[in-house]
């Protein structure tokens, strides 16, 4: 029992706090970076290569050493690395970053109001005909920020409940009209 009691208290705790955190911080970039990267901002994602690689060798080196006498520095990395990734989507989502191509399938009477109202507030619409089961409907295609998707999805919930909505990530686009881009910094 007293090897146990050794192993527990052997590092300084601020030591395996500063582990557990750094790590956090370490894998909630890495989640960024590749992010940003597959969404196009290569240019932050090579800085933010450049803070995870620094932070991993610093945390590295720091867990390796004299981890034989130290194995909670493992466990302090270990969990930090649970938790990074945890953090790190949650930020993503609240980031969200990129856009999205909604689809509506309303009833032909609604489907213009829509139109128009997604319109008036900046959102590119277009309009196709479509056929249900047992009548005429339209297909409305929105392209929209996606941050700014629960905004377009409550107009059209607010106009037409029934509404079928789908969303899809785009990843290229070209031509066309489209929402004022946000960039990530301003």
């Amino acid at each position: 029992m007293e090897w146990l009691i050794d192993i527990l208290t052997k590092t300084d705790p601020l030591i395996l706090i500063l582990i557990f955190v750094f790590k956090i911080i370490e894998v909630t970039v890495s989640t960024l970076r590749i992010i940003l990267i597959n969404k196009g901002f290569r240019k932050i994602g090579v800085i933010l290569a450049a803070v995870e690689i620094i932070l991993w060798l610093i945390l590295a080196s720091t867990v390796i050493t004299g981890i034989s006498e130290s194995p909670m520095k493992g466990v302090a990395y270990g969990l930090g690395f649970i938790f990074g990734v945890f953090t790190g989507s949650i930020l993503e989502e609240k980031l969200a970053f990129g856009k999205v191509l909604i689809q509506a399938i309303t009833p032909i009477e609604n489907g213009h109001i829509i139109a128009a109202s997604l319109r008036k507030n900046g959102y590119g619409v277009t309009i196709l005909d479509g056929k249900g089961k047992e009548e005429k409907r339209l297909i409305l295609m929105i392209l929209a920020n996606r941050r700014d998707i629960s905004i377009a999805v409550s107009t059209i919930k607010e106009i037409e409940p029934t509404a079928m909505i789908v969303s899809h990530e785009t990843v290229n686009l070209a031509g066309g009209f489209t929402q004022k881009i946000r960039h990530l910094f301003k």
